[in-house]
């Protein structure tokens, strides 16, 4: 009886341990975890929207009012071109995938110190909440983008088979987001600096990036080091599948496609190598 007993005591236990070996990515688990990713999106869109006045309006006022300031700066002042296309349009076009990926830069380089009871508390992929924080600013985009469709057709700007493409250039927009947001998020575990100079760099890479001129103005042996920008083939290609812009650089958006995919794999490859040290640093 009382080795029955003693038998009946035993519990089948499970013992978490990290993936060793630097291509150990173990990403299957970030699947299996998909219904976690969808309340993280959620609870990031909660937060950013609980108490306030206006709501959703944020979303169209800040691209709106930059807009406008860049009309009035480069295109009336400075006498920026626009490759044709009315300045409004053109820079409104380009500010939807940079001020998207601003935002899902700054909040993945604090998604793990923000969320650091969950980190030190709960065993889930890391992966998620950097991923999660990539993703939740695609809903301001798609508000502000309803105000882009009213300015092309108040300047009469017909879409055209290139819109077809646009799904692809926002998959890049977001991998963009996420590469550099992988980096961003481990550092800043570490050296909490690194979330301070993220507005900083956010601004001085705007500047960088074909938001307020056009890519012809880069000159030619230039170009493909502009290129190694990873925004410059987003802004690039949301120009041309939302207004028909002629004569894309389609080097500039090979290229920067490239050093995404870099970027992101070594990011992944990085934040998996820091994950296991997260819980007792964080």
């Amino acid at each position: 009886m009382e080795l029955a007993a003693g038998n009946a005591v035993k519990k089948p236990s499970i013992i978490i341990q990290p993936r060793k070996g630097l291509f150990q990515l173990d990403l299957r688990s970030v699947w299996n975890h998909r219904e976690l990713l969808f309340f993280l999106v959620w609870r990031d869109v909660k937060v950013r929207y609980k108490q306030t006045a206006i709501g959703a309006l944020w979303a169209i006022l800040q691209p709106m009012v930059t807009m406008v300031l860049f009309t009035v700066i480069f295109s009336k002042f400075a006498k920026i071109p626009s490759d044709g296309i009315p300045y409004p349009v053109f820079a409104y076009a380009a500010l939807l995938p940079w001020i998207y990926f601003s935002q899902a830069l700054t909040q993945s380089a604090n998604s793990l110190v923000g969320s650091s009871s969950l980190v030190t508390k709960v065993y889930f992929p890391r992966l998620l909440i950097p991923l999660a924080a990539s993703v939740s600013p695609m809903v301001d985009l798609l508000f502000s983008f309803m105000v882009l469709l009213i300015l092309m057709a108040w300047y009469d700007i017909a879409p055209t088979w290139g819109l077809l493409a646009l799904p692809l250039f926002l998959g890049l927009a977001i991998t963009t987001a996420l590469a550099v947001g992988l980096w961003s998020s481990a550092l800043n575990v570490r050296y909490r600096d690194v979330g301070h100079t993220i507005p900083f760099l956010s601004q001085v890479w705007m500047y960088a990036s074909p938001v307020a001129y056009p890519v012809s103005m880069v000159p030619e042996q230039w170009r493909l080091l502009y290129s190694l920008n990873p925004m410059a083939g987003v802004i690039e290609g949301f120009r041309w599948a939302l207004l028909g812009k002629k004569s894309p650089d389609f080097i500039v958006m090979a290229v920067s496609a490239a050093v995404v995919l870099l970027l992101l794999f070594g990011g992944i490859v990085y934040f998996k190598r820091m994950e296991q040290t997260f819980a007792d640093v964080i």
